[in-house]
């Protein structure tokens, strides 16, 4: 216990300077207004901002970005309680009863269930992630390249299963990305592969480029051929927003649920906020309801609080794998890893010994940012409003602008514009096409580490490639991601998809 509080509060020291405390608000605010604005989201503007990092230390940067992760989860359930709009994909079950409230002229209450219960599960994940990171880390120490390859196949299946929409579509989208980032010169023989003898592409395809371009560009194309979103704006005036003592009574169950489940999946890989949050809603609508209770869908706020504390639980809990593994479970955490890198830190559980400012002084500052929204959203609820009424039309150039100008920065080259466009255009025909591009980003960031793992477990073993079963470690991963695949085979599992994912499509 004690070195916990003696790393906390090397956490709080390096959180609490007068930058990394104005990066902080920074994130959160931004991460609040893409969370609020529909066609906007966290993957999308990590993507953009990654370059506006450069300029900025590790732990300032990665406080910076993992404010607007979960600052997106709080902006996302402001509207979908005000004008039944989810800004992101984790607030949909939100809408099904802080909607309702919201007519009932209960819109008050269900924002502060929101709020509330986004910062009890943000403690509470803060707090998991402080006193499980460490012992995770250890163990990952041992762990030798046959266990980090078994590690990630583990992984990347997990997220298979985990994805929604279309199990071949997956697979191809995590397929193409491992692909992407071979392209370039091979670190063990310096030989250039896939490079079509063109000199821009012998260091390969920058992470940033294909971030960039996927989900920035590809979401624009995909919102503007959508046209403009109707949103039905509540206009009566908010009153009462802080909710009453049976309001409490009722909420508080479903916010320690709902955190308990984030918490769990989030680590999970390709599971996050918006799984937690659909399990969370589950688990209270089998509840059941008290005598005079308002039915879940009707305006129940235990289908607020539940899912919201589950959404922002899993946000938090999704950077444990990240941080002690150096593996993402979700594209958001592909992105921070891509951060880390641009600085030179490589991910995994060395980060702990070798950084630990970075380490604890980011742990430290998601409570500092959970507690600044609590702070600034419920204030400032009618200005995210009056933000819905502009034109994503007139939103777009500046973002537009703002890509090409941030990826030019990178390495001051004319060709990684042209290359973000290149990936923007294929991310709107992938998305055209039903396929969910986000496992693309884990095949890129997995597959290098994956084929240098390999390649190093088998120069190790002399060319054995038993040593992938007996090394107990390895074959763990092993026996575990094969109980996955036949998971996915199996009609039961495609059927629970189909119906967790419904809500989604």
């Amino acid at each position: 216990m004690n070195f916990l509080l003696d790393n906390l509060s090397i956490g709080f020291s390096v959180a609490l300077t007068l930058q990394n405390l104005s990066y902080a608000l920074i994130g959160c605010l931004m991460g609040t207004l893409i969370g609020v604005l529909p066609g906007l989201g966290p993957v999308a503007t990590i993507a953009m901002l990654l370059p506006a990092t450069y300029s900025l230390s590790p732990v300032t940067a990665l406080i910076m970005l993992a404010g607007i992760y979960y600052g997106a989860q709080y902006g996302g359930s402001t509207t979908a309680i005000l004008v039944n709009l989810p800004g992101e994909p984790s607030s949909i079950v939100t809408t099904l009863d802080g909607y309702e409230m919201a007519k009932n002229g209960r819109a008050g209450p269900a924002l502060s269930a929101a709020a509330i219960g986004s910062f009890i599960a943000g403690t509470i994940g803060t707090v998991g992630l402080a006193a499980f990171a460490v012992p995770l880390a250890s163990v990952a120490i041992k762990f030798g390249p046959a266990d980090y390859f078994s590690l990630m196949v583990f992984g990347l299946i997990g997220a298979v299963v985990l994805a929604s929409g279309s199990l071949p579509k997956a697979i191809a989208m995590i397929l193409i990305g491992m692909l992407v980032g071979m392209i370039g010169t091979d670190v063990n023989s310096g030989v250039e592969r896939y490079s079509f003898d063109m000199p821009e592409l012998a260091d390969g395809i920058g992470f940033v480029v294909v971030a960039m371009g996927v989900f920035g560009y590809g979401e624009i194309m995909q919102n503007l051929s959508r046209g403009e979103i109707h949103r039905d704006l509540l206009t009566r005036k908010l009153t009462g927003l802080m909710p009453t003592k049976e309001d409490m009574k009722a909420m508080l169950p479903p916010i320690l649920r709902g955190s308990a489940i984030g918490s769990i999946i989030g680590v999970l890989p390709g599971g996050g906020a918006m799984l937690a949050a659909f399990v969370s809603y589950t688990i209270e609508k089998k509840k059941k309801l008290k005598p005079d209770e308002v039915p879940l869908g009707k305006g129940n706020i235990r289908g607020v609080a539940g899912p919201e504390s589950a959404n922002n639980a899993g946000a938090q809990a999704s950077f444990v794998p990240m941080l002690t593994l150096g593996i993402p479970p979700n594209p958001v955490m592909a992105l921070m890893i891509g951060a880390m890198m641009i600085h030179d830190i490589q991910p995994g559980p060395q980060v702990i010994s070798s950084n630990p400012e970075l380490f604890w002084g980011l742990i430290a500052s998601m409570w500092i940012g959970n507690l600044m929204l609590v702070v600034l959203n419920l204030p400032m609820i009618g200005m995210w409003v009056k933000l819905l009424t502009v034109p994503y039309r007139w939103l777009f150039p500046s973002i537009v602008l703002f890509c090409a100008i941030g990826v030019f920065t990178t390495n001051n080259t004319v060709w990684d514009i042209w290359m973000v466009a290149i990936f923007g255009l294929c991310g709107y025909i992938l998305m055209r096409l039903g396929a969910e591009v986000a496992p693309l980003m884990l095949g890129l960031v997995l597959g290098p580490m994956m084929e240098e793992n390999l390649r190093r477990a088998l120069v190790i073993s002399g060319g054995d490639w038993s040593v992938f079963v007996t090394r107990p470690i390895s074959a763990f991963l092993l026996l575990m991601a094969a109980l996955l695949v036949v998971l996915i085979l199996s009609p039961a599992l495609k059927k629970r998809r189909e119906e967790a994912f419904k809500e989604d499509d």
